[in-house]
């Protein structure tokens, strides 16, 4: 150990990287000084060069020399001339032939003479210099060391429309778009209670990008949204442009292809979540929000599980899962019994596997190999074309490669149908992120079972499983409630039991509050239905 402690002496140390002064760090934090031309001055130098930059000179009141600035496409003009220009121009009514001073400006002007609802006053240079980037207009008068802060943001949006990754046939059609002052406004809507808690902060040192965390006071665990804060405060980039940026930097394990936070377009899914002790975390300018912590269970689990009725959406749930395991392992196990254990098939299919196969030159691996990376190139070509192209490309292209490979001897039926089936199970699962982390896991699996045949792919899903029970989000174990067992989740993880059976909040989240649904409901819910127009009945009143 002596010698490398020598040789570090040696090593050239770097110096340390300094970050280039940007334009909203160059903002003085100083006070303004009350001139007009000197704040003016500061706003070009820092804002300058800026076409959309407004700049509006006018007198208060027709005496005090004042301006405006803001950003003419980040703001509502109509709202500027009418709500702002003019109640600072015109004296009010009841104060008309008074005089008023300049000691008594700003009073006057805040209660007597604005009507907009968005108004602060700030003298901090910097805080003028972040309310206009954010799309506000700030008004300075001459004399005075505080300006006016007012709310004039305004940019176009598109419709609050049906989620185009979720879809549903029995539920809520609306889905978040990329305004989180909308998307806040869509989860408010779906819980109208006062425990509904969201704080913002700014993440982005040239973004300066507005995300808001939200949870439920008395519901959810507090350390929990401490941490939260924690992890999203310690966060230094240049830019966060969607919530999968912030993803990448809470999440525990950063080498593992599972995914550990949730992400939905859904703001019922995510009041579901919030009531169950998780929290969202919602950026602007995404519609996505991220919900934490997340198990495996939720990947394969939907919004039609708890709005249809029981039995029905437990056996399609076990449908989703059978799907599911057959992204998985469905190639593997074709190789390897092809390959190494060709006894195990029924010998009037074998004879029918082997007619098929006998013309194909490659071994069963390479066969499966090429046709799954072709398969993935076909999927990845459907979702980048234009959707009037694409939907024709995936159901053509993959008919006419498939018998086109077929006809020439490339590949086996039998293999274009195991891949087909595998691809089928791999759209059934929801969760588009889960679904990537199987068909990337495939590869591997079909490899070792290529080498090793079963025994490979016994190892790889062995190593499979102990990764997963290894892995944790926000200290919650990846496999809960399965392992550790708990009997209340399990109520909801391979099937879907009645809402009266779940009346208690998951006990991994830890909640303030683990009761969900009240004893008296479950006490009236035993007892037996009242027939209220029993015919019977209505026979012997009649009678």
């Amino acid at each position: 150990m002596s010698i490398f402690k020598w040789l570090n002496k040696f090593k050239r140390r770097r110096p340390p990287l300094r970050v280039p002064d940007t334009a909203s760090s160059q903002a003085e934090s100083t006070v303004i000084s009350g001139s007009v031309e000197e704040t003016l001055a500061s706003v070009n130098r820092v804002l300058g060069n800026n076409d959309d930059l407004g700049i509006r000179r006018f007198h208060v009141f027709g005496t005090y020399p004042a301006a405006m600035f803001y950003y003419s496409t980040m703001t509502d003009q109509v709202m500027i001339n009418a709500d702002i220009l003019k109640p600072f121009m015109y004296t009010p009514p009841h104060l008309e032939g008074k005089s008023i001073e300049r000691s008594r400006l700003k009073e006057t002007l805040m209660n007597d003479s604005l009507f907009h609802s968005e108004v602060t006053t700030e003298g901090r240079f910097d805080k003028l210099i972040s309310a206009v980037l954010r799309g506000n207009t700030v008004v300075i008068v001459e004399g005075l060391t505080e300006a006016f802060i007012i709310g004039t943001r305004h940019i176009e949006q598109r419709a609050v429309d049906q989620p185009a990754t979720e879809q549903v046939i029995r539920g809520p059609r609306e889905g978040f778009i990329e305004m989180i002052d909308t998307n806040i406004g869509l989860l408010r809507y779906r819980l109208q209670t006062a425990d509904l808690r969201i704080h913002t902060m700014e993440i982005g040192r040239r973004t300066q990008s507005k995300v808001a965390i939200c949870y439920m006071d008395g519901i959810t665990n507090p350390d929990l949204v401490e941490e939260v804060k924690r992890r999203l405060s310690i966060i230094e980039i240049d830019a966060i442009l969607d919530s999968g940026y912030l993803e990448q930097f809470i999440e525990d394990n950063h080498l593992s292809p599972f995914p550990q936070v949730q992400y939905t377009e859904r703001p019922d899914k995510v009041a579901a979540n919030l009531l169950e002790g998780r929290v969202a975390i919602m950026v602007d300018g995404s519609p996505l929000a991220l919900v934490v912590p997340t198990v495996f269970s939720q990947f394969y689990q939907t919004v039609e599980d708890y709005t249809e009725r029981f039995l029905l959406m437990s056996a399609i749930r076990l449908a989703r899962l059978v799907a599911l395991v057959f992204s998985l392992v469905f190639p593997s196990l074709y190789v390897a019994i092809i390959s190494f254990n060709p006894e195990l098939i029924p010998t009037e299919f074998a004879v029918a596997v082997a007619g098929g196969r006998a013309g194909v030159p490659f071994p069963a691996i390479i066969e499966v190999l090429v046709i799954e990376i072709s398969m993935e190139v076909l999927r990845e070509a459907t979702i980048r074309l234009p959707q009037q192209v694409g939907g024709a490309l995936s159901i053509v292209g993959v008919l006419v490669v498939g018998q086109a490979a077929v006809a020439a001897g490339f590949a086996s039926p039998i293999t274009v149908v195991a891949i087909a089936l595998t691809t089928i199970g791999s759209f059934a699962t929801p969760a588009y992120n889960a679904a990537l982390a199987l068909r990337l896991l495939r590869f591997p699996l079909i490899v070792l079972a290529g080498i090793f045949g079963l025994y490979g792919v016994m190892i790889g899903l062995i190593l499979i499983a102990n990764h997963l029970l290894s892995l944790k989000s926000f200290g919650v174990p990846y496999m809960s409630p399965l392992v550790p067992g708990n009997f209340e989740g399990m109520k909801d993880l391979v099937v879907r039991g009645p809402l009266w059976w779940m009346n208690k909040r998951p006990t991994f989240l830890h909640p303030s509050d683990p009761t969900r649904i009240s004893d008296k409901t479950l006490e009236q819910l035993k007892q037996p239905p009242v027939n209220v127009l029993d015919p019977l009945k209505f026979k012997e009143s009649k009678e």
